[in-house]
């Protein structure tokens, strides 16, 4: 049987860090399903087509990295898709008690589901979407904090 985990997420943009809590991920499971979520509630930079295509191209060749959208409850994705395992990642304490109720929410939705928790490596602790935008919409160098593809998206975005 295989080990799939569902990675959701806004993901707009991937960064490294999200990319390395990926490849975490893949060393004790068979597929990663990198999700990305169709929020409408929330001001993002990147459309969903665009954050799927973003991402679809940093992992073009790699069977093992999935990537899919999804709107909704996730604990219903997860139902749909078969699958009951939740890959998140943890930067601070503040990411852990948000992280935590979630996981306490799922639970009362779907008492199937597990989430694992996976800290990044070390120089991507500091590394989040809102401070990548942040510093591409000053025209700042994010190119050590995303991958060339999203570096070139965003400067597209912001005109420089």
């Amino acid at each position: 049987m295989k080990r799939i985990a569902i990675y959701p997420g806004s993901f707009d943009p991937i960064t490294k860090g999200h990319m390395d809590v990926i490849e975490r991920g893949l060393s004790f499971m068979d597929k990663v399903i990198v999700s990305v979520a169709d929020y409408s509630r929330k001001h993002l930079l990147f459309t969903t087509e665009e954050r799927v295509n973003l991402i679809k191209n940093i992992y073009r060749g790699n069977d093992r990295v999935e990537v899919d959208k999804f709107d909704g409850l996730l604990v219903d994705y997860l139902d749909k898709k078969g699958i009951n395992i939740i890959l998140r990642g943890l930067r601070a304490v503040s990411d852990f008690e948000y992280e935590f109720q979630m996981v306490l929410a799922n639970r009362k939705l779907n008492s199937k589901m597990e989430t694992v928790f996976l800290t990044p490596g070390e120089e991507y602790f500091f590394i989040s979407s809102s401070i990548v935008k942040e510093i591409a919409s000053l025209k700042g160098d994010v190119s050590r904090l995303v991958p060339e593809v999203v570096v070139q998206a965003l400067r597209k975005k912001f005109n420089y």
